[in-house]
């Protein structure tokens, strides 16, 4: 990703109130949003090429950074910056204050299960996404890649 890249914001308005908050404040304002450790994600669109920016809820498992493909559980597809992660898994994120690239990639198996319990510990919300929703909510790590 280069700093001349133009990076568009979720077209949710209060995700996007919150990606911009959290930029603004170094994630002194954001970082916990809901309740849980918020980080910022910026990806690759798969048909557009172009950057997008959203937030999302991540927990920790050791040094490895987990998320959850959720939509919030309200459409039976994968939310875009899953789709784009499967695409293009080098991206960058932002946790407070410090910027990193991270490789992403669904979990599975054993692994997934682990890491589900895990982040519906964090955010119980989860349960109920999974409840109201037809798909296997994907489970995704991210690794820090070395400069």
């Amino acid at each position: 990703m280069t700093n001349d890249d133009t990076v568009l914001d979720s077209p949710d308005p209060s995700v996007a109130e919150h990606v911009r908050r959290y930029l603004a404040t170094g994630g002194g304002s954001g970082y916990r949003e809901g309740g849980v450790t918020n980080l910022i994600l910026t990806h690759r669109g798969r048909r557009t090429g172009r950057l997008h920016r959203t937030g999302l809820f991540y927990g920790k498992d050791g040094e490895r950074y987990v998320l959850v493909a959720s939509g919030s559980g309200i459409t039976h597809t994968h939310p875009q910056w899953y789709l784009n992660l499967v695409a293009d898994p080098e991206v960058e994120v932002q946790i407070l204050a410090e910027r990193f690239t991270v490789r992403a990639r669904a979990a599975e198996g054993v692994e997934r299960e682990r890491l589900w319990a895990l982040m519906t510990e964090l955010a119980p919300i989860y349960h109920s996404y999974e409840a109201r929703s037809r798909r296997v909510i994907p489970v995704v790590v991210l690794e820090r890649v070395e400069p």
